[in-house]
């Protein structure tokens, strides 16, 4: 990942509107070759998951991914056939890296967990998450289960750029980091400290920016897995130890993508099932709706190689499933109703920013209790987000309002850079439904508009069904729209189509978004007794 917009905006927006190119691969035939095997369908996760860190432990996968300003970060995704995901748990379990990420007098987005790692050591069975943060120091988190309890091992005065942490086969700990200049450090024993670096490789001008780093060690040699974003992967191999030296090689550029509309995949990770046979699990820019999950099988070239396997010359839409043991369980789908039972969130949830914890709880459904006074929705605490499945889903809630107090705004939200919303608003004792656009960020995040009422309509009671369906089918802005109901049955539409911009600056792509916050005084809550997302 890059913050240089200007570098970035040319390649990416060019990877975003290729419609056609080729990567030197593989051909795999349509038609009986596919047909002889049960097969999957490319994205495998259309959920915003990017700069996907992929291994296996045993006979289970497992993933890692960005997340931003979204609280608690890095979540860690299972898998028993590398198709099939479920969300386990978060390797970040709270943003504690300043204020800005408890929306107390400044604010995180667009900063937060970027492109990390996920490493399994076989030698304490233990899980490490590393990542800079910040661009000031790099953090590393620790457990023996992915579920959790995550903590925090140590922290790095060296911030390790989009790093990939390798753990050796003599069980030493290695990160592979940078931007353009490509370096190597390792890591004392213990993981606590750096006890070496040295820059390994320098891009060369003519393939620009490299970065995304993955760091594996496969039959005696070393490779960093490398991306240019967001058109193309390289790779880095050396055949005398980690710190090289390392030759080059160009694994696509400009492959046409498996989603119409979508973008070139690229970033993410090497992975080996147990026969033997390797993937590559990438992501593809799909904006509105962010970056979502692909998977291609890989075969490797008599020198040592990756090459990904093509279908017609594109990452193929279908390909046959990895051969893999029959999976323990079935996972748990990442969509579905939510009655917020028991004590603690379901993993699919996370805040933006961290929350204020007194002030929400779950239980007999999810209480969201006023946590900040203002105006603006991109300043109010406890506003809990669920990604939009794709490609296009729509989203229903029940609310219990009767404890609101006048001013106070709550409801469900198409949250970005630019959003809308649903809710109900209560002023001079007065309830209503409205649905409210124009809340809009600048580039440097800053909010350039609060939002204003475009629609309303009155209800009696003490609850209301709220709906917001999402169109994330990449290429273009999509539209949202919104409805509600008195009864949970007859829903009315409710205010015009919102444009979902597909802009990528914001990285994130859209979410539903549940929130309550006051403009007058705190005490007013509201009470969610239901979250519905259809499973596709």
């Amino acid at each position: 990942m890059n913050m240089s917009w200007p570098q970035q905006s040319f390649s990416r927006r060019r990877a975003l509107t290729a419609a056609t190119g080729l990567a030197a691969g593989a051909l795999l035939p349509r038609g009986t070759a596919l047909a002889a095997a049960s097969t999957y369908t490319n994205p495998v996760i259309w959920q915003d998951f990017a700069d996907i860190d992929v291994i296996r432990v045993g006979d289970t996968f497992y993933a890692s991914a960005s997340t931003m300003h979204y609280s608690p970060g890095a979540p860690v995704l299972r898998s028993y056939d590398l198709v099939h995901w479920e969300i386990a748990g978060h390797s970040v379990p709270v943003l504690d890296f300043g204020a800005k990420y408890d929306l107390n007098g400044s604010r995180g987005y667009v900063r937060g967990i970027w492109a990390s790692s996920l490493a399994y050591r076989p030698s304490n069975r233990t899980f490490y998450w590393l990542g800079q943060i910040d661009f000031t120091r790099t953090y590393v988190y620790t457990a023996t289960a992915v579920e959790g309890p995550w903590n925090r091992l140590t922290t790095i005065g060296t911030p390790y750029y989009d790093a990939g942490l390798l753990v050796d086969t003599d069980d030493s700990l290695y990160v592979a980091y940078g931007n353009t200049a490509i370096s190597v450090a390792q890591l004392s024993p213990d993981g606590r400290n750096q006890v070496r670096a040295q820059q390994v490789f320098t891009t060369p001008s003519s393939v620009g920016t490299l970065e995304g780093s993955r760091f594996y060690k496969i039959n005696g040699q070393y490779y960093i897995f490398l991306t240019r974003p967001a058109n193309g992967q390289y790779v880095l191999k050396s055949s005398s130890g980690p710190f090289g030296p390392y030759t080059m090689r160009q694994v696509l550029l400009d492959l046409r993508g498996p989603i119409p509309g979508g973008g070139v995949p690229h970033q993410g990770g090497l992975v080996q099932t147990q026969s033997g046979a390797w993937y590559y699990l990438a992501f593809v820019d799909a904006y509105p709706g962010g970056r979502v999950p692909a998977l291609a099988p890989v075969t490797w070239t008599s020198d040592g190689w990756p090459v990904v396997q093509l279908v017609d010359g594109a990452w193929g839409t279908s390909y046959p499933s990895p051969a893999v043991p029959p999976p323990p369980r079935q996972v748990t789908p990442m969509t579905g109703v939510d009655t917020f039972d028991g004590t603690t969130l379901k993993p699919r949830w996370e805040w933006n920013h961290n929350p204020d914890n007194t002030k929400w709880s779950v239980g007999d459904g999810l209480t969201l209790r006023t946590a900040t006074v203002t105006n603006d929705l991109y300043w109010a605490r406890n506003t809990l987000t669920h990604r939009i499945q794709g490609p296009t889903s729509t989203a229903t809630v029940q609310l219990d309002h009767s404890a609101m107090r006048d001013g106070d705004r709550a409801g469900l939200a198409l949250l970005r850079d630019a959003s809308a919303w649903i809710g109900v608003q209560r002023d001079g004792g007065v309830t209503r439904v409205v649905m409210v656009t124009g809340l809009t960020m600048d580039t440097n995040w800053n909010t350039t508009g609060t939002g204003s009422e475009v629609a309303s309509a009155s209800v009696s009671g003490g609850r209301v069904w709220l709906r917001a369906t999402a169109d994330i089918r990449p290429g273009a802005p999509r539209p949202g729209t919104f409805s509600y109901s008195t009864d949970g049955t007859t829903f009315t539409r409710l205010g015009p189509a919102f444009s979902m911009g597909n802009d990528w600056r914001f990285f994130m792509g859209y979410r539903f978004a549940l929130f309550n916050h006051a403009t007058q005084a705190l005490g007013g809550a509201v009470r969610i007794t239901r979250f519905e997302l259809p499973t596709p």
